[in-house]
């Protein structure tokens, strides 16, 4: 089996091409006898040579490997395209003991022959400094047969990876039947590394909510507005933007396997079975010790805090599952700032309002005194003489700096709650509302069925 990569490179095309042929890198340690000829080209070196010691696995294709930096930059002076990109690096990756360096080194050559040898000069270099053998492939960015560019792009990719399947077939090789890719945008592998809930992610759960309720391609895209999103519709994609967020997001790559394709999702809303929606859970628990029983219980301010907890699923109440409306939903994003100020509030044991001003005030009126303070000694120090007693007035104002900053810190998360707090009670209060006008949906749906029921038994 044998997996393949390719990218760019923009600048010290020497010090890739010194980095392919490393000896220590292509050096035949099982067979010192061994000597491989690249297209013609014997590799052969006397023993008073350090690097004729070697017996490399290096071959030229369209160029010497001796001297393959000086061809790719000719072929580039001649058709004046000495600027972008200078070369493309690929790599070839076998799995450890599936072949032996010739073997590598032969696939290595065929594939390089197949995939660029009509038009341009690669360099190809089997390592066998790891467990795994592996090629490096150095190909030139602009063609000698006629000076055009050698483009990187998605066809070409999927062309090397079939090539290079066609050759392990060839040499009775392992391959991959059904490669997928898995690769995922560094934000989103940062959430899933730390546990937390990527931007993306959320979207996809909001898309399976339209999904799951639609029964018609006008109803995705109306609940997808619903819930806040603008929806853009070019020739290719679909866009989706939310009100909250900075981004968007193209439908069909919220996942690499396809199935937000238009086509794949309205397939899914036209055959999918009548069924209950239930919103997927956030993973995140905070899990409380201690018995509930004999526990005071909270109110107030710190109340509102653990109640938006709950609505959005971090605090669950038993162990029913519950819908997140979609008002508060983009706040499971800010939820490390939330738990924050909640436990901030529990250290400085603020319940109530009246708690939080005081406290508020106090942290405020230290903060300011104490840069008093420090305004004072800077002052000292400007007008002291004396080494010593000023290494003492430098100590003191390190000391207040400290703890400028720590209480700094704290009118920050102040500020951070107060306004959070207002948009916090805005929201559950429309929440609410909106709550109260499903249940008077509800009933008058259920009355008006009842009426009809009462009809029919009269006839």
């Amino acid at each position: 089996m044998a997996t393949t990569k390719i990218w760019d490179v923009n600048s010290r095309l020497e010090r890739l091409i010194d980095y392919a042929s490393n000896p220590e890198k292509t050096e035949n340690k099982s067979d010192m006898d061994y000597h491989y000829n690249g297209l013609g080209q014997t590799l052969s070196y006397t023993t008073n040579d350090l690097k004729t010691e070697k017996q490399l696995y290096v071959s030229g294709i369209n160029c010497s490997y001796a001297t393959a930096l000086e061809d790719m930059m000719l072929t580039k002076k001649a058709f004046n395209k000495m600027d972008g990109i200078l070369a493309f690096h690929a790599i070839q990756s076998f799995d450890p003991g599936e072949v032996d360096a010739e073997l590598a080194h032969q696939i290595g050559i065929e594939l390089a022959n197949h995939m660029w040898g009509d038009r341009f000069e690669v360099l190809v270099a089997t390592h066998l400094d790891k467990a795994h053998y592996h090629n490096h492939f150095v190909i030139n960015s602009v063609s000698f047969k006629d000076g055009k560019r050698y483009y990187d792009n998605r066809h070409n990719y999927y062309r090397l990876r079939e090539v290079s399947d066609q050759l392990c077939k060839k040499y009775n090789l392992s391959v991959i039947e059904n490669p997928q890719d898995k690769s995922l945008h560094y934000s989103e592998w940062k959430c899933l590394k730390e546990k937390k809930l990527s931007e993306r992610e959320l979207v996809r759960r909001d898309v399976e909510e339209a999904i799951a309720k639609a029964r018609s391609k006008k109803e995705f895209f109306k609940i997808l507005e619903e819930m806040g999103y603008t929806l853009r519709f070019g020739k290719k994609y679909i866009s989706l933007k939310h009100k909250n967020s900075k981004r968007a997001f193209r439908l069909q790559n919220l996942t690499k396997d396809g199935s937000y394709e238009m086509e794949n999702i309205l397939i899914r809303i036209y055959q999918k079975k009548p069924a209950h929606f239930e919103e997927p859970r956030h993973t995140n628990k905070i899990i409380l010790k201690g018995d509930f029983k004999n526990t005071k219980k909270i109110t107030g301010f710190r109340a509102l805090y653990f109640r938006y907890l709950y609505l959005l699923g971090v605090l669950p109440k038993h162990s029913t599952k519950q819908r997140i409306h979609p008002l508060i939903k983009r706040d499971l994003l800010k939820l490390d700032q939330i738990t924050e100020e909640v436990t901030f509030m529990g250290k400085k044991h603020i319940n109530t309002y009246e708690d939080f001003f005081m406290q508020e005030k106090q942290t405020q009126t230290s903060k300011n005194d104490m840069e008093k303070q420090r305004r004072c000694l800077y002052n000292k120090v400007k007008r002291c003489h004396d080494i010593e007693t000023k290494d003492n007035l430098q100590q003191q104002i390190d000391s207040l700096t400290n703890q400028i900053k720590s209480l700094r810190k704290e009118v920050v998360l102040y500020e951070r709650i107060k306004k959070r707090s207002k948009i916090m009670e805005d929201k559950m209060k429309q929440i609410k509302e909106s709550e109260k006008e499903e249940n008077q949906n509800d009933n008058r749906w259920r009355n008006r069925r009842s009426n009809d029921k009462d009809d029919l038994t009269r006839y």
